[in-house]
């Protein structure tokens, strides 16, 4: 292409010099009509690296279940922050962070990928427990005011290895996480649950 056509592409569109000259449309309040002008290259350049920054370091996820209710529901639509290994060193993942991770059970090389949801409630080093429908970590009874219900299952006392981290789900007796399959292993972490962006109104 051509420097002539090039320059053809950036000049304001037949749309923009119809809507600016029409006499009827000549009293609107945007009267100069500048947003229907084209971007430029510029403009282009600028949205290219906000494109390339947001699908390298963000991605929007669906809610498929209820493990995580009652903070996230079916339906739910989310924006994930990736890439949390690089982010983790420099800062180490936190308690109640709500993460997406590889189903550490799935054998490797099979065609789907499943992707889990869940809050980590201990990270390596931390003894964890659950009886009489009370979560412990070192000793010390959780106050969890997010969760569906008290775990009807026990977990007998377990420390949390080397590069790994202790997950449940906000629904504690309706989700597969770390009391059936025990602690994750970090390096199968995807991504950190930044907001939810759109909830289904008739949830």
């Amino acid at each position: 292409m051509d420097v002539g056509c090039i320059m053809s592409l950036l000049r304001p569109s037949a749309i923009y010099n119809f809507v600016t000259s029409y006499p009827a449309l000549r009293w609107m309040p945007c009267q100069s009509w500048g947003f229907l002008r084209w971007p430029g290259l510029d403009g282009f350049l600028r949205l290219m690296v906000v494109g390339l920054l947001w699908s390298t370091f963000s991605e929007l996820r669906f809610i498929p279940s209820s493990s995580m209710f009652p903070t996230l529901r079916v339906g739910d639509r989310i924006i994930v922050e990736k890439f949390l290994q690089a982010s983790y060193y420099i800062k180490n993942p936190s308690i109640h962070d709500i993460i997406t991770f590889k189903d550490p059970t799935q054998i490797y090389g099979e065609n789907t990928e499943t992707v889990f949801i869940k809050r980590i409630v201990a990270k390596a080093g931390d003894a964890v427990e659950v009886h009489h429908g009370v979560l412990y970590v070192n000793g010390v009874a959780q106050q969890e005011d997010f969760i569906a219900q008290p775990p009807a299952y026990t977990i007998p006392l377990t420390t949390v290895p080397n590069d790994h981290v202790y997950v449940l789900g906000d629904n504690r007796n309706n989700s597969y996480d770390s009391h059936v399959w025990g602690p994750l292993p970090m390096k199968n972490i995807i991504g950190r649950y930044v907001t939810c962006y759109h909830r289904p109104t008739n949830i």
